[in-house]
Order: C-alpha cells, then structure tokens, then sequence
C-alpha cells in the first residue's frame, strides 16, 4: 500500500470551477495501468496526468493521459495541469522541462510571474488532411442538428492533429454554436467510418481580441463535451496556417487567442502560437494558465 497525492486543477484560467479540470498524480511511481484507469475513473475528469520520473537522460519526466474508459496519448489541458503541479511542488522558476508522452518527447515551458506559473506547451508534428467532403460535412452537420449550410462552406471540413486529431467543423453564428444540442450517438458512429473521435466546432471572429470560440465533443472515447481543449485548439492553428484562413502567408507566424466552454459555463482561454515555413504549420504551441481547485490523498 502506498500513499498518493492527487491534485483537482483547472487549466486555462486563474478562476476556480471554471476552465477545464484535470487530475494530476504527480508521483505516480508504482501504479499499474490499470490503478492508473480506475483512478481516472474515479476522478471522472475528461482526462487524468500521472507523471513519472525519467529512466533516461533524453527526457525529464514521463507523462500519461487516461479518460476514464482509456489512454490517450496526449492531451492539452491535463499537460498544463500536470506541469503547472510539478512547478509548484519543485517551486521551479523560468525553464523548459521535457516530457516523454506516447505522441514523442515534447517540451514544456514554465514560466514564473508574480509568483504563479504559465505553461507553454509545444504540441506534436502538425498534420492537416484534405476536405473530408461534402458527404462527411453533410453527416456532421446532421449529427450536430444543423443545416449543412450553417456550416462555413467556404472553409473546408478536415482533420488536424499536433499529436491527437480532431475534426475541424466551421460554423457561421456565435449564437448557433453556443445553443448546439448534438446527436452524440451519431457523432461516435461518423467517428468509426472518418478515423477521429474529436469534432471541434468553431467560429471565427476577425477583428476582435478572441479570434476563435468553440467547444469540443468526443463521444467515442467517452467525452460529451469538452470544456478548454489545448489540442483541439492547436490542430485549428495548424488548420487555419494550413489552409490560409484569416492569416497572411508570408509572415513567419500566426498568434491569435481563443475562447471555449462558454455554453456549459466553464469557459476559459488559451493563447496559439504557430510558426511556419512556406506558408505551412511546422511548429504549434499553447499557453494557458491553471489553478489548483483541491487536493487530497488516497491509499492504494
């Protein structure tokens, strides 16, 4: 039997009860997998980190990700969760940690000010598909209870990923995209035929300070609606960078800030840097805030 902390911490804001919540485990040493499952289970979060220490000189720590029914191999908001922990409990300052997740060795920047902690998370290799088409636009469109022409029909509907994929689905209207009501039985059936189980749904907003709101629905791997999502947000950089949405191809990168959760009252915001070369995504990074909403301990 051993004793383990566990942390509740909500990403991407300063305020409790608000962004999206994630467990964090920071010294998991010792659990088995399955130990890993039944606590995030428990915790009953969209995903739970547990970090581990490093066996190797080319990483600092070991992170993984499970839902509450699986692993994933990467996930946004429980990256900043989890570091955002280990920067309290190391009371680190300014400085890049590297964490081995099962999509790569990726680094992680904490940055210290007035005496709390951003984290910049650079996420994976982007890669954005073509136009999934108008039959799969067509099925989404129905699955969300919209009009096909609700959707953006000038922006394409694809699939982008920076290490775990979403479908990029643009719609027109604020006021639509916060009253979506979504068939998520039908939503898990498309997820099957297209390959993806995340459909990020979003509208853009030239012009103003919060370029993108949005909300995230993943039913297959048993998330409804996801409140904050760091990686649907930077797959929809790389998305935007990729098709040249709202950006001018020839600067080196595109910064813009998003807004998420709005409709199920946990809003919160991120910020998305994207680098490019020849007008293409090549580098994505996230940064959002947290604060650790409880804590508690657990024999196992």
């Amino acid at each position: 039997m051993k004793k383990y902390k566990i942390y509740q911490v909500d990403s991407f804001t300063r305020t409790c009860f608000h962004g999206n919540p994630a467990g964090v485990v920071p010294d998991a040493d010792g659990l088995s997998e399955e130990q890993m499952q039944r606590i995030a289970r428990e915790m009953n979060n969209s995903e739970t980190a547990f970090i581990f220490p490093s066996n190797s000189p080319d990483y600092d720590v070991e992170v993984r990700f499970f839902t509450p029914t699986t692993e994933v191999p990467i996930c946004g908001h429980a990256t900043v969760a989890a570091h955002y922990v280990y920067a309290l409990e190391k009371n680190f300052g300014n400085r890049r940690v590297r964490q081995k997740t099962k999509a790569g060795i990726l680094p992680v920047d904490i940055v210290k000010k007035d005496d709390d902690y951003s984290i910049v998370m650079t996420q994976g290799t982007p890669v954005v598909s073509e136009d999934l088409g108008g039959e799969v636009r067509n099925r989404i469109a129905d699955a969300l209870g919209i009009s096909t022409d609700d959707t953006c029909r000038e922006y394409p509907v694809a699939i982008s990923s920076t290490g775990h994929s979403k479908v990029m689905v643009p719609i027109c209207s604020n006021q639509l995209l916060h009253s979506l009501k979504p068939d998520l039985q039908k939503l898990t059936e498309i997820s099957s035929v297209i390959g993806c189980n995340g459909y990020y749904v979003f509208t853009l907003n030239p012009g103003e300070d919060v370029l993108v709101h949005g909300r995230m629905f993943a039913p297959a791997i048993g998330i409804a609606e996801d409140p904050v999502t760091g990686n649907a947000n930077g797959p929809l950089g790389a998305y935007l960078v990729y098709y040249n949405i709202l950006q001018n191809p020839q600067e080196k990168y595109f910064d813009f800030s998003i807004m998420q959760g709005e409709a199920i009252q946990r809003d919160g915001t991120m910020r998305v840097h994207v680098e490019k070369e020849n007008g293409k995504p090549v580098l994505v990074q996230i940064t959002g805030d947290a604060v650790v909403a409880f804590s508690a301990e657990i024999t196992i």
